[in-house]
């Protein structure tokens, strides 16, 4: 079969870095649930993963909302076509793919932790979520994007412990799929605060030189002012807070296109490819080069 490495128009993808994953670990809430990938691929043609049952340390999890694909486990071969999903256990060895035919459109995310067993049990065959009156999918979607826009804010602990509680609901929508649909729509606030804010501002920055000052002076605030607020807010200081969103930038560039390191450094605001790889190692456990060799998806 042949495959692409350039990925998919319009995909996403998080990775989180080792460090923050072994945190989630010992909290006594990260522990019950957490997340170590997530993305979305659109009509991903070509798309294909094989794992060995050493390569499979987390529980996947495929949505397919159009097209078809399919998947091995346990020597048995399933189709999946949309407004179906499945989850894939931990130490098992796996394979999966999109129908090159009719190319699936799937969010995903690899998990694991003390409830990860729970809410995956029975669901290793293709499960419907078929569209009724009121299945909710449009709202269960708009969780998945709750949990991929919280992991995606930076590498904060709490934005990680809001994307677990997250993830309870998420998961809990498939679990108790009756209980899910009979229960009411829920509002959300969507108003910025002054921390998202000052993060809009660095993701539009990521090139660029931008100092403390530069952020502050943006949400119009003193700046020891604002590094404490921003602190209080997100455990992180916003400089710090700024290398996780270049280095999470990063990432994207290696996971979708062929650009060497010195190409991408420069792109998020790093001339010295040296400095710049060694902070993506110590920031991500793994070279850039690692990083772009491990399997995803």
């Amino acid at each position: 079969m042949p495959r692409i490495r350039e990925g998919f128009k319009g995909e996403r993808a998080v990775i989180l870095p080792t460090f923050l994953i072994e945190e989630l670990k010992q909290d006594i809430l990260g522990r019950e649930l957490y997340i170590t990938d997530i993305g979305y691929y659109p009509q991903a043609s070509f798309h294909y993963r094989k794992r060995s049952s050493e390569e499979v340390g987390e529980f996947v999890l495929i949505y397919c909302v159009e097209g078809e694909g399919w998947f091995e486990l346990d020597n048995r071969r399933h189709t999946v076509t949309a407004n179906q999903f499945f989850i894939l256990p931990e130490h098992q060895a796996h394979t999966y793919g999109s129908k090159a035919e009719n190319p699936w459109t799937i969010y995903w995310m690899h998990f694991n932790g003390i409830k990860a067993a729970f809410f995956s049990s029975g669901f290793d065959r293709p499960c419907n979520i078929t569209p009724q009156e009121h299945s909710r999918i449009k709202e269960r979607l708009g969780l998945f994007e709750e949990i991929y826009s919280s992991i995606s804010s930076g590498y904060s602990k709490n934005y990680m412990l809001y994307a677990t509680t997250s993830l309870f609901h998420f998961l809990g929508s498939m679990k108790f799929i009756g209980e899910y649909r009979d229960c009411g729509s829920m509002d959300r606030n969507t108003s910025k605060d002054i921390t998202q804010l000052a993060i809009h501002f660095m993701k539009e920055n990521l090139n660029k030189k931008i100092s403390l000052a530069d952020i502050a002076r943006e949400v119009k605030l003193s700046v020891s002012y604002f590094s404490n607020l921003f602190e209080e807010k997100t455990g992180s200081s916003p400089l710090r807070y700024l290398i996780y969103l270049r280095i999470q930038e990063a990432c994207h560039y290696l996971d979708f296109t062929n650009l060497k390191i010195n190409q991408i450094s420069p792109l998020v605001g790093y001339d010295d490819s040296l400095y710049f790889s060694r902070l993506f190692n110590k920031t991500m456990g793994m070279s850039p080069s690692e990083y772009k060799a491990r399997k995803k998806g």
